[in-house]
């Protein structure tokens, strides 16, 4: 079994209020869980409306895979005009 994870900082620079914030963040989570079938959460920043940050996983048995999966969330997450990447880690691990 092969474990991705993948933790993305992100700026939401039009966000004044954590509402703002929410609207952003829910769409973009449930847009990466539909086409990308990862699980996905805010995991840190939350009382700070206009960063978030966002934790991933994917689990597969193919490590090129969840590897590549991964990276297309990255490339999706870069052409939503609402966010912008501060930093992004990724990483998978085998069981």
């Amino acid at each position: 079994m092969i474990v991705g994870t993948l933790s993305v900082r992100l700026m939401i620079r039009d966000a004044r209020s954590l509402k703002d914030k929410r609207r952003v963040l829910k769409s973009l989570k449930d847009r990466l869980k539909n086409n990308f079938n990862v699980s996905v959460a805010e995991v840190d920043l939350n009382d700070i409306h206009q960063q978030a940050v966002l934790g991933l996983a994917s689990v597969g048995n193919d490590n090129r895979f969840i590897n590549q999966t991964l990276s297309n969330i990255i490339k999706f997450i870069r052409a939503v005009p609402l966010v912008e990447i501060i930093d992004c880690r990724q990483e998978c691990f085998s069981e």
